[in-house]
């Protein structure tokens, strides 16, 4: 089987890009990152999904960009909004996040002799994050095949992005398919410990949406 390095968040769409890469036969080793987001339960679910979803390996790397801040989910002092900020980049934006991501499953990838990383960036139902385009996923894949030894010796990478042109219903209704307990995926951007959702910002907004769209029966645990 090849290998294939898979980012887990811990969301829904990170946990149906791991069952697809499954589903295309691939070894996967799943990697998280914890880099000061408001709670640890995201995390709590990525291990949750990659041992439910038979990841040979699941490592999670520490990383604090609250050092930096400059998002509401790295800095406490900045409040989640709940209402969409349509036309503008939301405050959730975390400064270079799938880069930094991208960067460490690279460097995994190569020491694994691996082509393939996989990441669940959308372009179609997303917050307007920069990093989730097309454009970019082309960007870093082109320049990821300039930077490292075994592309230079011609193993070439390749990054996949499934979700990319998927709505969240299509998201939902793929993963159903694939056999995806979603009740394991945290996806709110200030779940409690337990993983309880508030229900109330965009990503609780677009998760529910999602599940009404694709007429399947929504069992996150929301707050509100």
């Amino acid at each position: 089987m090849k290998k294939a390095v898979v980012l887990l968040s811990g969301g829904l769409d990170s946990a149906t890009t791991l069952a697809i890469a499954n589903n295309k036969q691939f070894e996967c080793y799943a990697l998280s990152v914890a880099y000061g987001q408001r709670h640890e339960s995201e995390l709590n679910a990525a291990r949750n999904v990659a041992k439910k979803l038979g990841a040979c390996e699941h490592k999670v790397i520490k990383i604090d960009l609250t050092t930096f801040g400059g998002s509401a989910l790295t800095d406490q002092t900045i409040e989640i909004p709940t209402t969409g900020e349509s036309g503008a980049i939301p405050i959730t934006y975390v400064p270079a996040r799938n880069t930094i991501m991208l960067s460490l499953a690279l460097a995994w990838a190569e020491t694994l002799c691996c082509q393939d990383i996989f990441v669940g960036v959308n372009a179609v139902d997303y917050s307007g994050y920069p990093d989730c385009r097309s454009e970019y996923i082309k960007a870093f894949e082109s320049m990821a095949n300039l930077a490292t030894k075994a592309a230079i010796e011609g193993n070439k990478l390749t990054i996949h992005a499934p979700l990319m042109d998927l709505t969240k219903k299509e998201i939902i209704q793929t993963g159903i398919a694939l056999g995806i307990d979603y009740r394991l995926t945290v996806s709110c951007y200030q779940a409690d410990e337990t993983g309880r959702a508030c229900g109330t910002c965009d990503s609780c907004r677009i998760r529910r949406e999602g599940f009404n769209v694709a007429g399947v029966l929504d069992e996150t645990h929301y707050i509100a």
